[in-house]
């Protein structure tokens, strides 16, 4: 798979979704479309940002790729779900831990 290239074609936006197109280039030179929609609900709901849609998208790509190895066929009309975006918060935006040293007030005495 790593000779494989994975090109943004663009975004198609609609009422309902925003739909990412990519071409997928193996190494004979075959070509694939691929077609990603996200719902306008999980940018609205700020489950995502904007900008992180083309990068989710195409790690969706890759994941259908991967799958793909398994023998399975890759499905080329993709939707990105929830579960794929925690996943994606996860890996991207971890969440800060608390430090040991962090500044807490004094209780008063009891």
């Amino acid at each position: 798979m790593k000779e494989t290239q994975i090109q943004m074609q663009g975004v198609a936006v609609s009422e309902m979704c925003r739909t990412y197109s990519f071409e997928v280039i193996n190494v004979a030179g075959d070509s694939r479309h691929f077609n990603v929609e996200v719902s306008l609900n999980l940018f609205t709901q700020g489950m995502l940002k904007f900008q992180d849609g083309p990068l989710i998208t195409r790690e969706k790509v890759i994941g259908e790729l991967a799958r793909e190895l398994t023998g399975a066929p890759a499905d080329l009309q993709l939707q990105v779900a929830e579960i794929d975006i925690l996943g994606y918060m996860a890996r991207h935006y971890p969440r800060k831990t608390e430090s040991w040293n962090r500044y807490k007030p004094a209780q008063p005495n009891q």
